[in-house]
């Protein structure tokens, strides 16, 4: 069953819950962010694109002077951000208010690309990992944290079900990840669990022709 996520009813959902979501959702999905940030490896010395930053969440586990640019639709999520760009003293951090599935930036820009908890957020998941895969240098790191669909077919069931009442609150429960890599020419170097019942996925990949 695949369910459409409207971008005006994410904006609004992230906007609303921006005041909260560092109570709601820090501690419990932070050892997958630790990790992701990790799994950036040398690319951190190099450009980094965080797509879906949020509120900031990932910023403690980046090297201070980082040369990061973190896009959101939220701009409610993006004030936030700001707060802890600002209290962790961060020079070179970029926020910008931006679609990922039409990115506003040049072919291969990064030396990298991160999204943590995003993919399953966005209304078309397929043009952003284009877009992400386009604006990342070849040869460059591609790193995914997310929740995707699990092979478990009655946990399958149960994502199907609540998959419509999900979109309401702004993220996906049933998106399945090897036809998504698959579609967007990406083959993952990388895959491995992590949080709590190992349900989410960490995926690393690289930009290759």
């Amino acid at each position: 069953m695949d369910i459409t996520l409207e971008e005006g009813k994410v904006r609004r959902a992230y906007d609303f819950y921006s005041p909260v979501y560092d109570f709601v959702f820090k501690k419990i999905f932070e050892p997958g962010r630790i990790a992701a940030i990790r799994t950036l490896g040398a690319a951190l010395s190099g450009r980094v694109l965080e797509v879906g930053i949020g509120t900031g969440l990932n910023l403690p586990f980046y090297p201070r002077d980082i040369d990061l640019v973190g896009i959101d639709l939220s701009e409610g999520m993006l004030r936030r951000a700001q707060e802890k760009v600002d209290t962790l003293r961060m020079p070179n951090v970029i926020l910008k208010v931006m679609d990922a599935s039409g990115l506003d930036f040049g072919e291969a820009e990064f030396d990298a690309t991160v999204a943590t908890y995003t993919i399953s957020a966005v209304p078309n998941p397929l043009a952003v990992l284009r877009e992400m895969r386009r604006v990342t240098k070849p040869g460059g790191t591609l790193v995914i944290l997310n929740h995707f669909q699990s092979e478990n077919p009655v946990m399958r069931q149960i994502e199907d079900a609540f998959a419509p009442l999900c979109v309401h609150f702004g993220w996906k429960t049933n998106l399945a990840l090897s036809p998504l890599l698959e579609a967007a020419g990406l083959t993952p170097e990388v895959i491995r669990r992590v949080n709590l019942l190992r349900g989410w996925h960490l995926v690393k990949c690289a930009n290759r022709a």
